[in-house]
């Protein structure tokens, strides 16, 4: 079984990033074969700082590492390594219809039809549906937020099969349960993200002991002081209850059984977070310390998934007709 899953390098990786899946990609390198990409190409399809891109694009890289993705376990690359991703993007361009791209969600959401919107943010679920495809993926780990997305990548690789031969897998979504959607501190609603405007309700894997302690405490809860897990009713206390699942691989019904106030709860989820946080935190900083294995790390998941990615670039382009370029 062939998975693959990406990642893109902006703003600092956080407890959702790390609990929703980078702690199952580690467990999931020793069962399948694995691909993980740091997604840079998608980072510019809005206005960002260069120099912030470089040096997020290390560090989120260097962060997996430290979590615990392994180079000779799994492959593990950033994505503008490896050529081919932007050339079958344009196959999938070519593929995809004004009216698919017309009803993504998220571009609606993002561009709010301004004119002034890159049209790459338009057009990057072409590129999406090109990082799956181009590793013949089988599964392919997805929040409920990108589920609209792979549905389109799956349509592509059936229609494209269809006219011009049988080149893709088509992917199976593989959706968690607990840990899918760890939401923001201070707003339980809304999804825990590295874009958001207030760094109150997201813990960052970097983020010091007290630090975490703070925002744990100031973490939005309920009135009644009732330890319960109930997300449609309850969602501050039943954030908290998930992350402690995630961390600790328990049920958060069970947990909150354990409880009778959220004070405790709180306490017993700030040691927990600085137990899972520490190693990964130090690990990172011996990672960014020596930029020369960095480097290799680096160029050895590039080397990897190009021995995959040409290949499918290749077939690819045979069946719609391009000539292959002399040797």
């Amino acid at each position: 079984m062939r998975v693959l899953s990406g990642i893109q390098p902006t703003g600092q990786a956080h407890i959702g990033n790390y609990f929703g899946a980078i702690k199952s990609w580690v467990a999931q390198q020793e069962l399948q074969d694995s691909y993980f990409t740091v997604v840079d190409l998608h980072a510019i399809t809005i206005e960002h700082d260069p120099k912030e891109l470089y040096l997020g694009t290390l560090e989120l890289f260097a962060t997996l590492l430290a979590a615990g993705l392994d180079q000779d376990k799994c492959t593990l690359f950033v994505q503008s390594h490896v050529a081919a991703h932007a050339n079958l993007a344009w196959l999938m361009e070519c593929t995809v219809s004004m009216g698919e791209l017309n009803r993504m969600t998220q571009f609606k959401d993002k561009g709010r039809g301004s004119e002034s919107v890159r049209a790459g943010l338009f057009t990057y679920p072409a590129l999406m549906a090109a990082d799956v495809l181009l590793y013949q993926a089988d599964k392919v780990p997805v929040g409920d937020d990108q589920k609209q997305h792979l549905e389109l990548t799956r349509d592509l690789a059936m229609r494209f099969n269809r006219l011009y031969g049988e080149v893709f897998t088509v992917p199976e979504p593989s959706i968690p349960t607990i840990g899918a959607r760890i939401m923001d501190l201070s707003n339980p609603t809304k999804k825990m993200s590295k874009s958001s405007s207030s760094p109150a309700g997201i813990i960052y894997l970097l983020e010091p002991a007290d630090q975490i302690k703070k925002k744990i405490s100031k973490a939005v809860t309920d009135t009644d002081n009732c330890v319960e897990y109930d997300p449609q009713n309850r969602s501050g206390i039943s954030n908290l209850l998930e992350i402690f699942g995630v961390a600790t691989g328990k049920d958060p019904r069970s947990i909150a059984q354990s409880y009778s106030s959220y004070g405790a709860l709180k306490n017993d989820l700030t040691e927990v977070l600085v137990t899972n946080l520490a190693p990964i935190r130090d690990r990172l900083n011996n990672l960014l310390d020596d930029k020369a294995e960095l480097a290799r790390l680096m160029r050895m998941g590039a080397e990897k998934a190009e021995i995959t990615a040409n290949e499918t670039l290749q077939r690819a382009q045979d069946a719609v007709g391009f000539v292959p370029r002399s040797q």
